[in-house]
């Protein structure tokens, strides 16, 4: 599956955004992938921040994001969301979309727990 982040751009610190993440090009249906969001700061290691189940049924959130910024997913569409509220500086990076093929396995928060990767859309957060 292909993978395109948009929705990046400069915000001011306390404002919003919502990125979003198109799915294509897989033979299974988007309903088959658990989907999430990574990012990586300037010079510093990529995180994770948030996954939403296939079905769309649960989430999980790093603690750093937790209750200002929501994931959401239209499997209609084949895409997911990325709300982000109350933004900070600290929250300037480059994020990711990525996805897994389902599994009843805990949804994954580790780089190794998802196979395709979009190519990132940048945030920057203006103090």
């Amino acid at each position: 599956v292909q993978l395109q982040a948009s929705g990046g751009g400069l915000v001011q610190a306390g404002g919003s955004l919502r990125l979003f993440c198109a799915a294509s090009g897989s033979g299974r249906t988007f309903r088959s992938y658990d989907m999430g969001w990574f990012r990586q700061a300037p010079g510093k290691e990529r995180e994770f921040v948030t996954v939403i189940r296939s079905s769309g049924a649960s989430t999980f959130y790093a603690d750093s994001v937790k209750d200002r910024f929501t994931i959401s997913r239209d499997n209609a569409k084949n895409t997911v969301a990325l709300q982000m509220n109350s933004l900070k500086p600290e929250d300037t990076a480059v994020y990711y979309c990525v996805a897994r093929l389902r599994t009843p396995r805990a949804l994954g928060y580790r780089e190794y727990d998802y196979d395709y990767w979009g190519q990132g859309t940048l945030v920057t957060v203006s103090s």
